[in-house]
């Protein structure tokens, strides 16, 4: 019995919840996935998993043993990675998570810089609103926008942004510009779900930390992409909040009109964020170490 590949079926069963999505995740038949699974439990001869029709829960005994799977398997990929030179030279395949936008604009010019500097690394990036856990898909390192949960993750504040509000002259040639944020309640508005509280949902909040008004807005058109809420409001749909970098060229071209200046929020950060690991890979270092200067000139950080 391979008692490596034991382990990492039971670390995959018990990550995704039942063996059908171990078997989904490793390109492994369910059959196979639920022998070396019981192969393992009758090699220890303890019960790991209390096998359910749609869910496996783990023993006391099986808590414990996968546990001591995680970092057996983290200290085997270590030493491999220690082995193939990753720590002696920036070399191997870094991923990299940003907002779409953000990311064409800001992070792209970053890394194809960082690209002709280190010939032996590979970038994935991965352009995406939704928000990746780090750890369960194998992101190095991501940008996020807005104020960040306690985590096990590392931050690095790189930048800030502020909110914008927004709206096409059509719009406001048939509806009075609003001059304070109360005034959005009689007025059509854009949501867009993607990157934090500060950009979707009814509930619009204004002015420096302190003296935050809260305004619960009309979103009669909701959106997951922020191209599509900015296309929206400049064909007349209503009023729209994104990040300043997504409207300059609408509001440089005319096509959309900035709102209650006056009534901006506290800057949204920009960070950094990658996992806390007890030896970060050099790959991963020197992205930091060239990306992090780089993104505070562009972000204003």
């Amino acid at each position: 019995m391979d008692r490596l590949e034991g382990m990492t079926i039971l670390l995959a069963a018990v990550d995704g919840g039942s063996l059908s999505a171990a078997s989904r995740q490793l390109g492994l038949p369910l059959a196979t996935v639920s022998r070396r699974v019981s192969e393992l439990e009758e090699h220890l001869n303890i019960r790991l998993l209390l096998r359910g029709p749609r869910k496996v829960t783990l023993t006391d005994a099986g808590r414990a043993y996968v546990a001591s799977c995680r970092r057996i398997l983290e200290d085997i990929a270590e030493a491999e990675r220690t082995a193939a030179g990753e720590y002696l030279s920036p070399r191997g395949e870094l991923t990299v998570s940003a907002p779409q936008v953000m990311g064409s604009i800001h992070l792209m010019p970053v890394v194809a810089e960082f690209l002709r500097a280190y010939p032996d690394v590979r970038v994935h990036v991965q352009l995406s609103d939704r928000r990746v856990n780090l750890l369960e898909e194998d992101v190095d390192v991501a940008i996020r926008a807005g104020e960040l949960p306690d985590s096990s993750l590392i931050t690095v504040r790189v930048g800030w942004f502020r909110g914008v509000i927004c709206a096409s002259p059509a719009y406001l040639s048939i509806r009075d510009t609003p001059k304070k944020p109360a005034d959005l309640a009689s007025h059509d508005c854009v949501a867009y779900e993607g990157m934090g509280a500060w950009t979707a949902g009814t509930d619009w909040e204004f002015g420096p930390e302190g003296e935050r008004e809260t305004v619960s807005v009309p979103c009669r058109l909701v959106v997951n992409s922020a191209e599509a809420a900015i296309s929206a409001a400049i064909a007349g749909a209503g009023i729209v909040r994104a990040l300043p970098y997504l409207v300059d060229g609408p509001v440089k071209a005319g096509l959309l009109v900035t709102l209650l200046k006056a009534y901006e929020r506290r800057p949204i950060p920009i960070s950094l964020i990658y996992p806390s690991q007890r030896q970060v890979p050099l790959k991963l270092r020197t992205f930091l170490d060239f990306s992090i200067p780089r993104l505070r000139e562009r972000l204003g950080g």
